[in-house]
């Protein structure tokens, strides 16, 4: 059959690899079927351009991918009426963190046919072989469907768990030249980024995470070496991002992939997702010894009580020790703060700033968002149980409109002390990251003159 991926635009100046695309493509070409992308993204496409695209090009299906948010939302919902005004619709299917946990929702709004739940290499095979030969959906596990105006939903698929078995992403159907010029903490402009997954899934259970599939399943370090190996032979990769949820799931894994690294001399600069209670020393040493030059971490809060309500298995200790830990390492820490979860005050509002501005580096941007309920998350079913979200619907069009403002407030402080105390806390964060930009500026400009530096580019110079 003849396929068509969507990789959307999100207004990025650039944008990722849409990983989640590259896995399916690559199955769906093994079994022989015909993949074609389309690179909204990449070409900033008007979404009526879609509907263009599908009169003058036939495709048995069209396949779409999106994540939760307010923004991918209205975009889902706009990309679907292109779709479904196109003279040749082809069979419409969704799939990705979006559509999963409130499928027969997305289905109904999108006017979609199928929606898959969970991964989706397995389940999209399945799909293609019943459009082709006929067969029941009903016996297809993972998947929402519509007959008319009723939704069937399936019960759940197991997860792949050998997945090293699966293909690499089919790099070569997309626009890599494009893609690999992503910038990312630390990166040089003569470096090319590209994201590997090193494993699927987070063993950790925090309040605010939506898992699409349970449990967390690791990739062998063989199979990550030679994936960054076809990376940089085939494209040129100098950093990777390792894009998975959680690369630093225990000291003992972390460890074993550096050592792989260096053993195999692999010679990139790479970018993890990382745990404060797994940085120690010793580990931190092996990740630098790596190639790594980035760990993000995510701490959410600095309340021992918050972060107990938030069920992140971390203590405010912890965190100091950890920081402290990734510093000394010669290794930049990406440290991220939410705020407004269950009992959190504007004390802790205050200490989460006071946090980031002391741990200030340069390297990112850090500003303090609302936390956000999505659907799927322990957050969502809390508040809907406590009346504060009627259903998704509730969610989606009048809660989720924007994700720095308040979609829910789980706290007892007053929307207005919220926002007041976020201005505050924003304001001095955004001032303190662009003087240091303006410190580093004019450190350059003493060298230019002083030192008589050869090497300076020029004030404009990127």
């Amino acid at each position: 059959m003849k396929i068509l991926l969507v990789v959307y635009d999100n207004l990025s100046d650039t944008h990722h690899f849409p990983m989640g695309l590259g896995y399916i493509a690559s199955v769906l070409r093994e079994a022989g079927h015909e993949v074609v992308i389309y690179s909204q993204d990449f070409h900033h496409y008007p979404d009526e351009h879609l509907t263009e695209y599908l009169d003058e090009n036939k495709f048995d299906v069209i396949g779409y991918s999106t994540i939760a948010g307010y923004y991918q939302y209205r975009k889902t919902l706009a990309a679907a009426e292109a779709i479904n005004k196109s003279k040749n619709r082809p069979y419409f299917i969704l799939g990705g963190h979006g559509p999963a946990p409130e499928p027969e929702f997305y289905l109904k709004k999108t006017q979609a046919d199928c929606a898959v739940i969970g991964e989706g290499e397995e389940t999209m095979l399945e799909i293609i072989d019943a459009l082709e030969n006929k067969k029941p959906f009903s016996d297809i596990l993972g998947i929402a469907y519509r007959e008319g105006d009723d939704v069937h939903i399936t019960p759940r698929r197991p997860v792949i768990e050998d997945i090293d078995a699966i293909p690499f992403p089919a790099w070569d159907l997309f626009p890599i030249e494009y893609y690999r010029q992503k910038r990312m903490p630390n990166s040089l402009s003569t470096d090319f980024v590209m994201p590997v997954l090193s494993g699927r899934g987070c063993k950790f259970k925090c309040n605010f995470c939506y898992r699409l599939d349970p449990g967390q399943r690791i990739r062998s370090d063989e199979s990550i070496l030679e994936e960054i190996e076809r990376l940089k032979k085939d494209f040129g990769i100098t950093y990777i991002v390792f894009i998975d949820e959680l690369l630093m799931s225990s000291e003992e894994r972390t460890i074993s992939l550096c050592n792989a690294m260096i053993k195999n001399k692999t010679n990139v600069k790479w970018w993890c997702n990382g745990r404060l209670n797994y940085a120690k020393p010793d580990v931190l040493a092996h990740m630098k010894k790596a190639g790594c030059v980035f760990i993000n971490y995510g701490i959410e809060s600095m309340d021992n009580d918050a972060l107990r309500n938030m069920n992140k298995a971390l203590t405010v200790d912890q965190v100091y020790k950890g920081v402290d830990a990734t510093l000394a390492a010669g290794l930049s820490p990406g440290l991220n703060i939410i705020f407004g979860n269950i009992g959190e005050t504007m004390e802790t509002l205050k200490s989460g700033t006071e946090f980031l501005l002391k741990y200030l580096d340069g390297s990112q941007m850090r500003t303090i968002r609302p936390v956000t309920p999505y659907p799927g998350s322990p957050l969502y079913y809390h508040a809907i149980k406590e009346g504060l979200i009627k259903d998704v619907e509730d969610f989606y069009e009048n809660k989720h409109l924007n994700s720095d403002l308040l979609a829910v407030n789980f706290t007892t402080e007053s929307e207005e002390d919220i926002y007041r105390g976020l201005l505050e806390a924003n304001e001095q964060l955004i001032k303190s990251y662009y003087d240091k930009q303006v410190e580093n500026a004019l450190s350059s400009m003493r060298s230019l003159y002083l030192d008589k530096n050869v090497a300076f580019r020029g004030f404009r110079h990127r």
